[in-house]
Order: C-alpha cells, then structure tokens, then sequence
C-alpha cells in the first residue's frame, strides 16, 4: 500500500507532457533572448536545440529532453539534467537552479557574463 501511494505522489508532481513541453518552451525562448541580448553566437538547428558557440570554437549545447522531461547542458566541463522543480529548474544532482549554471558555464568557457 505504501509503495503504491509513494508512486501516486511522485506520478502527481511531475507535469505531464504538454505541461513540460509548455516550460521548457518557454525557459529555451527566455535563453534565446538572453543570448541575444549578450550578442552571443548561437544556433537552433532543431526544435528545442540551442547550440551556442565561442571564439575558440567549443560549444554549449542546451535541449530539451521530453522523455526524461528535462533540460540537459552540455559544456565543456560536462552534462547537465535539470528537472522541473517550484517554477524553475533545479540541477538533478546539485540542486542548482539552471538559469545559475548557465550562466557560470558560459562565463567560464566563453568568458562573456549572461544575465537571465
């Protein structure tokens, strides 16, 4: 009985599909915007794709990913999940909120500050 509603209560506080597709859409248009305003080179080669790209050559990439219902960032530093978490995104290991890492993951290999 406990496992089932353990299960009932973990199934409730995760958005359903279109739930997280509406946020994620929302959070990678708000990046978009960001990375416009701090004239950084980026691409969207793909919907829900952001690939950002520095004068070194190394990139950033950002996605949304609807089957684990997370963003993901991968940067030179390594990978990153985040998961839905009180109106933001919270990294799924650290707990640091995506806008946050985002920000210290350009800083670092782009050397350029982003404000989100």
């Amino acid at each position: 009985m406990r496992e089932m509603l353990a299960r009932d209560i973990m199934t409730a506080s995760e958005p359903n599909e279109a739930e997280f597709n509406q946020a994620a859409n929302a959070t990678l248009t708000r990046i978009e915007q960001a990375l416009e305003d701090a004239e950084l080179d980026f691409e969207t080669p793909a919907d829900g794709i952001i690939e950002v790209e520095f004068d070194d050559g190394s990139k950033i990439i950002i996605n949304r990913h609807g089957v684990a219902r997370e963003i993901w960032v991968a940067a030179r530093s390594g990978g990153f999940h985040f998961r839905p978490q009180a109106g933001g995104w919270a990294d799924t290991k650290s707990g640091e909120p995506l806008y946050d890492k985002l920000a210290a993951l350009i800083a670092a290999q782009g050397g350029v500050m982003v404000r989100f």
